[in-house]
């Protein structure tokens, strides 16, 4: 088994990069060259027929089925045009994955033969098992019928030789099996509560979008030594390994020089993702060795969110045929970053973006305010939530260290933003509302131009910052659905523009002027949701204080967290908003129990396993080498000097069997915990007692382990080390 790792170090670090061809084309030549986009419609539908398609797309039209059959007619034109032989509705399950399942063009003649054919009732709707996917409880295993349907706001795309069609999926009864069913419903809602507040400033405007663009932190291992860790294959992580002597210290891979190999991957991931129409713009090394970041230009959020899905499940296509694993967990390697997924959101409207500050514009101003504060309205009112949309068993480990946000939810304005609002809260009415916009900076080197200075610093340690004219929510994780933070941030903003609408009015009919009632309603905003805006330090052990004071959420048992979904305030925002029923909410909550049970408990098992039959044997081997040794020592001079002379080997045979010994019996009673968890019936309390009970007990293992392999003869040592798993490029 050593030289089995051996090997595999020797190997990964005689790999060369692998030889990407530069495409003919450039880049906006074939952006989207596999996406069935309104170019494409523009081609192969009728006139009449691609018009109400793209009514349906910008305008919510609801979507006629008598069209179906001639879209599905042209899709299948295009398709064929490409050497496609199948097709597929690819969904979001409750899995944090995509699902598919793919069908032939081809029917019976009724001659004895063979047709090709695509109708508009097989793209409009499909019937995948509802039962075999994560429900809740919704669907028994008798009852098994679900729908998948075509969402027209996503465009369709090829993958090799499948036709991929975006859906929402339901069950037979009605309730989302899936994120993009509640997304969209958010969206919907969203929309119309905050073009009604945005009219108030400009009545001319016609639809508010909400905006996404996703940062991607990933990790790269070479496959080699992916395969001789069966900790990272079966659960995404190390469930032990020391520290390397050198790893992200130095900050010396954060923005460095991409290595030859990861350039030849990026190189190929961002031809593929182009022409898939996914808009990469940004990549870079980041902070940890070995990991790394790409991120696309801003898109509507429904769309951004099956980009990032779709980039997902490329990436680690192409990594494979790189000779490398994508690693999306949130915390791989203990001691360095993690990984997170950045989500930058924002909302726009047909004339311009509404979390833009403009700087000398009164009325303007008084409309960036509105969106701003009532966006901390509803992430104040809802920051539990909020955290129970990020938290996962595998984000747990990421939050709160190194450089990623706390396991609290709160806002970072920067300095002007912050003055801006004390200035409304205090200030008299006819003040001017102004707050300065980028300002030059001189540097005194003839060569280097003027920099331009934003109105905000960025704060790393916030969840939700403001950063410009975006929030960036910080705290969502690397492998996770971005859909589900999506859900819940938009109903939580769409619900406080509603009330901020209706008590705006309120004081309207009573004869206020509108200016004034709004002015009046943001002072008792701003004051309300103060306890949210943090600007300091949100690592500190001050500031959990200081939010336990502030009245905000600061539990940090993730299966207790999840709690939020059912909290009254959260069921009655979304049924009020129609985005999900209580049904759905319990579902949900139920498949996160479990999801979180049945995570950490593939790790305890995969680390009762790795214990007894790799650190064990490989333990008590070397134990016995240097008894052998101590053993032949004392044959040849004699007791006394012999033992003399063995003492450092007689101190580490010592340790090894004390260790041993824990580890042996904290593996016992890790099992037992288990046992006694898995009896429990309800899952909330199931996954609790996981969480109390099981995974500390991991924990206590891990330590002891991680000191026999600083202890242990290198050449015994099984596992490649982080030595090796982070810094083989």
């Amino acid at each position: 088994m050593a030289n089995l790792r051996f090997q595999v170090v020797e190997e990964a670090f005689k790999k060369k990069p692998l030889e990407v061809p530069p495409p003919s084309e450039r880049p906006s030549e074939y952006f989207g060259k596999y996406v069935f986009n309104r170019t494409k419609m523009y081609k192969y539908l009728q006139r009449d027929v691609y018009d109400k398609l793209i009514d349906v797309i910008d305008n919510g039209a609801p979507l006629d089925r008598s069209i179906a059959d001639a879209v599905a007619k042209g899709m299948k034109q295009w398709a064929d045009e490409n050497g496609v032989t199948h097709y597929t509705h690819w969904f979001q399950p409750l899995t944090e994955g995509t699902a598919e399942k793919h069908d032939a063009f081809i029917e019976h003649d009724g001659k004895g033969g063979m047709i090709e054919e695509f109708s508009g009732k097989l793209l409009m709707q499909q019937e995948p098992d509802a039962s075999s996917f994560p429900n809740g409880g919704i669907r028994a295993t008798f009852e098994a019928r679900g729908y998948s349907a075509w969402d027209p706001t996503s465009p369709v795309f090829i993958i090799d030789d499948t036709l991929c069609i975006p859906t929402i999926f339901i069950s037979y009864t009605g309730e989302a099996l899936d994120y993009k069913a509640p997304l969209k419903r958010a969206l919907h809602a969203i929309d119309e509560a905050a073009t009604n507040v945005a009219r108030y400033f400009d009545p001319k405007v016609k639809k508010v979008i909400s905006n996404l663009g996703w940062e991607q932190e990933y990790f790269l291992v070479d496959e080699g030594l992916y395969s001789a860790r069966p900790d990272l294959m079966l659960t995404g992580r190390t469930l032990m390994g020391h520290d390397s002597a050198k790893n992200q210290q130095m900050d010396d891979h954060y923005f460095g020089p991409i290595p030859a190999r990861v350039q030849a991957f990026m190189k190929d991931l961002e031809i593929q993702a182009l022409e898939l129409a996914i808009p990469c713009k940004t990549r870079h090394n980041e902070v940890a060795p070995n990991q790394f970041e790409i991120a696309p230009i801003y898109e509507e959020t429904n769309l951004a969110v099956d980009h990032n899905m779709l980039l997902m499940s490329l990436m680690k296509k192409v990594a494979r045929k790189h000779g490398f694993r994508v690693l999306l967990h949130e915390k791989p390697f203990d001691g360095i970053n993690g990984s997170g997924k950045h989500n930058n959101w924002s909302l726009s409207t047909d004339t311009g973006i509404l979390l833009h500050a403009p700087g000398k514009n009164a009325e303007q101003n008084l409309r960036f305010v509105t969106f701003i504060v009532e966006t901390l309205m509803g992430v104040y009112k809802h920051n539990g939530l909020l955290k129970a949309s990020i938290m996962s068993a595998t984000n747990a480990h990421r939050l709160g260290a190194n450089e990623a946000p706390p396991a609290i939810i709160s806002s970072f304005l920067g300095k002007q933003v912050s003055e801006l609002l004390d200035h409304i809260e205090k200030a008299d009415k006819d003040d001017l509302f102004f707050m300065a916009g980028k300002q030059g900076v001189k540097l005194d080197i003839p060569e280097i131009p003027e920099l331009l200075i934003d109105n905000t610093d960025r704060n790393r340690t916030s969840p939700f910052a403001f950063t410009g004219n975006r929030f960036e929510f910080r705290a969502v994780g690397s492998e996770a659905n971005c859909a589900c933070a999506m859900i819940a941030l938009t109903a939580a903003v769409t619900e406080a523009l509603v009330n901020f609408k209706e008590r705006v009015d309120k004081l309207i009919a009573a004869g206020q002027e509108q200016t004034s009632a709004i002015i009046d309603v943001l002072r008792e905003d701003i004051k309300t949701c103060a306890p949210i805006r943090f600007d300091g330090n949100g690592y500190s052990e001050e500031w959990v204080e200081e939010a336990t004071r502030r009245g905000l959420d600061v539990e940090s048992s993730c299966p207790v967290i999840f709690d939020r979904y059912l909290d009254k305030a959260s069921v009655d925002m979304f049924e009020r908003l129609n985005i999900m029923n209580r049904k759905e909410l319990e579902a949900r909550n139920e498949v996160k129990w479990e999801t979180y049970t049945k995570k950490i408990q593939i790790e305890a098992r995969v680390l009762g396993d790795l214990t007894m039959n790799h650190i064990i044997p490989v333990a008590t081997m070397y134990q016995t080498r240097l008894a052998q040794n101590v053993a032949s020592m004392i044959n040849v001079f004699g007791d006394e000097e012999g033992k003399t002379l063995t003492a450092s080997n007689i101190s580490i045979i010592r340790d090894i069997a004390e260790r041993t010994q824990i580890i042996e019996r904290k593996v016992e009673d890790l099992v037992n915990a288990r046992k006694v968890a898995n009896k429990i019936e309800s899952e909330r309390e199931k996954a609790i007692a996981y969480h109390d009970t099981v995974e500390p007990k991991m924990d206590e293992i891990r330590y002891h382990i991680d000191k026999l392999e600083l202890t242990i003869a290198d050449e015994l040592w099984t596992l490649p080390k982080y030595r090796e798993l982070l810094f083989i490029r």
